[in-house]
């Protein structure tokens, strides 16, 4: 297979013209060796990350597909840390897509004039380039249409999509005892017909959550959410 693209928490290989295989790596974003799922440096290694982000990933893609929710997954192999997807086409260079339900992190570093720490937000959606050189900056509907990275249609599906997805996430967690802070997507393009479907992955190391007012870290919370 052909390696084409090498990223911070996983790698990406052509299988064939429709499907990729991404192999996870036990890479976390992150800065001073602290974790951070808004961050765009590795912070940390945890030994065992890739195989228990790839369990959460399975479980909650698994779902979204049987809940007619557009997604790219196809299968996924556990012990050899890999999964099957098709093939999508990314926003411009790439982008993510943040949902919050409480203030914190990057919010705060914004909006801390305005905002309090936990503070809670109505499902916000914030949308930010990939673009490591320039530290990943915030971008607004207008500004996609104009630029010609996403139609102003497209960003009522995207949004529309963010906020269903991370609903089915937060009452997963909910039912497990933890409250779901925010947590960060992406999306791209797949088919012919290019429908907007959920890529990439869903696990403890792309969102933030609490229980008992306390921070769970992201072996921890795919700890959590997989036991019986």
């Amino acid at each position: 297979m052909k390696l084409v693209y090498k990223g911070k928490t996983k790698d990406v290989y052509e299988m064939d013209g429709e499907k990729y295989l991404l192999k996870f790596k036990d890479d976390v974003t992150g800065e001073n060796g602290r974790f951070d799922p808004g961050a765009n440096t590795v912070g940390l290694t945890m030994e065992g990350a890739g195989k228990a982000g790839l369990r959460l990933t399975k479980f909650f893609f698994e779902k979204l597909n049987n809940m007619g929710i557009p997604t790219h997954y196809v299968d996924a192999d556990i012990e050899n840390s890999s999964m099957i997807v098709k093939k999508a086409t990314m926003f411009g260079n790439g982008i993510e897509v943040i949902c919050r339900y409480r203030a914190t992190g990057s919010f705060m570093r914004r909006y801390g004039m305005y905002a309090k720490e936990g503070q809670p937000l109505d499902a916000f959606v914030e949308i930010t380039l990939k673009d490591d050189v320039r530290n990943d900056p915030p971008i607004t509907e207008d500004a996609l249409d104009m630029l010609g990275i996403l139609s102003k249609e497209e960003y009522k599906v995207l949004k529309d999509l963010t906020q269903k997805i991370s609903g089915v996430v937060k009452d997963e967690l909910k039912a497990k005892g933890m409250e779901l802070y925010d947590i960060k997507l992406e999306f791209g393009r797949i088919g012919e017909d290019r429908h907007i479907a959920l890529i990439d992955e869903i696990s403890g190391g792309n969102m933030r959550a609490f229980k008992d007012g306390k921070y769970i870290e992201p072996l921890e919370l795919e700890k959590i959410m997989l036991e019986n």
